[in-house]
């Protein structure tokens, strides 16, 4: 408790505690003997009073009095007679940043912004995660709903699905709304070793912003291309995978999705099966809405994230501040910009999304579970020309909202996404709030070394303290050499 006293005695001129009425007097009483000494004398007394009780006095070398007075003076420019008035933890050890015996048990700046980007990186991953794993149930259930045309529910809304999924889960297990998961990462995974194997080869850049020339931009778009054309196959594949009813199909193998994919390209001219369109034919329609879809997220993608750093830049300025490049803050742009380019383009590609889905399904004599009731299962029979004659096909039978069959899906998807980077974004700012307001670790470690552990509890939210204090106290000087 003596350590605890010296540090405060140090740091401060008292703790302001409302219940302790001897503590206040005693403070007042030590802040009206400072001031008089100084409107006496014009110079501050070069003793100090390091204890509360008994009131023991240490006198202060010269350095230590010639450092004290300076930082009274300074104090009293700035707050009247030496006092400060602080509102966080952090506050009550800025006096310190004057001395430079003191500037080694400090963290550098670099250590923070070091952790603010570690917390933003984290963001980052969660939303991948998300993305990637904890979506997987709602496209699932999407991509069921797309390929039934012959529903008569169509799950427009995500309430419609609740019954149907309780069912599932009844009948098949929580893993139901798992199946595919491994042979869609797998096509995600072959996805990025395409571009890279293609960028690599031709030298066209994977990965383009806007100091890309236009040049360059169209070797992008054209690497782009070519890479959906030669995945296509292969996601085709992992189509059947995530639609197909567990109870009624064979568990297919974690590398099926290659062989089954190969497959497809081997038979390039004639189908593998009876109804099964060729490649050819899926080629042209899945690379032009690939490359559409793609180019229009990149727009939203560049327009949202501009919008969102003007309005930082323009909160900042209204407060006084300066715009600085901060990483966090443009990591946490990324990822909104990032989630709202995929919201933007899944909803308005979904109707050419079905018609893919549909055609690339046809002939694979996959059979579903039938989210009409949760309870049945019912086999895919369409006999499409092609992508046209399928949108005719669709609407005429089902009418345009078919094209929309399991929104409902797509919109707890995105709910579930959202809810999830608010979490996480929540809980790094607590993070982040925690370390702006905590002393700096080095000088915590110093003070326990010097005087024994300190009671932070006793530190009160807003205090007021004499920044002549922390110069004034009976430090080693060894110690600060």
């Amino acid at each position: 408790m003596a350590g605890m006293n010296n540090y405060s005695t140090l740091m401060y001129t008292t703790n302001q505690n409302p219940s302790d009425t001897d503590d206040k007097e005693m403070q007042r009483t030590e802040t009206q003997h400072t001031r008089a000494a100084i409107s006496s004398t014009g110079l501050p007394p070069t003793t100090l009073n390091l204890q509360r009780s008994p009131q023991i006095q240490y006198q202060l070398s010269d350095d230590q009095y010639q450092a004290y007075l300076e930082s009274l003076t300074a104090g009293h420019e700035r707050a009247g007679p030496g006092l400060k008035n602080v509102t966080s933890d952090r506050d009550l050890s800025l006096p310190l940043e004057k001395h430079r015996g003191f500037e080694k048990y400090y963290d550098s700046q670099e250590d923070e912004i070091s952790i603010r980007k570690y917390l933003g990186i984290g963001v980052q991953w969660v939303s991948l995660v998300t993305e990637n794993l904890l979506n997987h149930p709602f496209v699932v259930l999407r991509r069921q709903c797309q390929v039934y045309n012959a529903s008569q529910r169509y799950h427009l809304h995500p309430l419609g699905l609740i019954p149907a999924i309780v069912h599932l889960h009844r009948r098949q297990g929580v893993t139901t709304l798992w199946k595919g998961l491994g042979s869609c990462l797998l096509v995600r995974g072959l996805s990025m070793a395409m571009d890279d194997v293609l960028s690599k080869i031709t030298m066209w850049p994977k990965e383009v912003d806007s100091r890309t020339s236009l040049k360059r931009f169209g070797q992008h778009v054209i690497l782009k291309g070519l890479s959906i054309a030669l995945v296509m196959p292969f996601y085709a594949a992992s189509l059947v995978e995530t639609v197909q009813s567990d109870i009624a199909s064979e568990k297919p193998g974690l590398f099926d999705v290659f062989r089954e994919g190969s497959l497809r390209l081997l038979y390039w001219k004639s189908p593998q099966k009876g109804r099964m369109l060729p490649i050819w034919a899926l080629i042209g329609p899945t690379v032009g809405v690939g490359l559409t879809k793609y180019l229009f997220g990149l727009v939203i993608k560049g327009i949202s994230s501009r919008i969102m750093r003007r309005r930082i830049q323009q909160s900042q300025e209204r407060k006084g501040a300066k715009f600085k490049d901060d990483s966090l803050e443009n990591q946490n742009v990324e990822v909104y910009s990032n989630l709202i380019s995929m919201l933007t383009t899944e909803v308005i590609f979904y109707p050419l999304e079905t018609i893919l889905h549909r055609i690339q399904l046809q002939g694979t004599r996959t059979i579903i579970d039938n989210l009409d009731n949760g309870y049945a299962v019912v086999p895919i029979l369409t006999n499409y020309q092609g992508a046209i004659d399928c949108y005719r096909t669709t609407v005429a039978a089902e009418g345009f909202s078919g094209l929309y069959k399991g929104f409902g899906a797509i919109i707890l998807q995105f709910a579930a996404h959202i809810a999830v980077i608010k979490l996480t974004k929540w809980i790094v700012n607590q993070i982040t709030e925690i370390i702006s307001s905590r002393p700096p670790t080095k000088v915590i470690q110093y003070y326990n070394l010097e005087y024994g552990s300190l009671d932070r509890g006793m530190i009160s939210n807003s205090t007021t303290i004499s920044p002549s204090i922390s110069s004034g106290s009976d430090v080693d000087g060894n110690s600060l050499d």
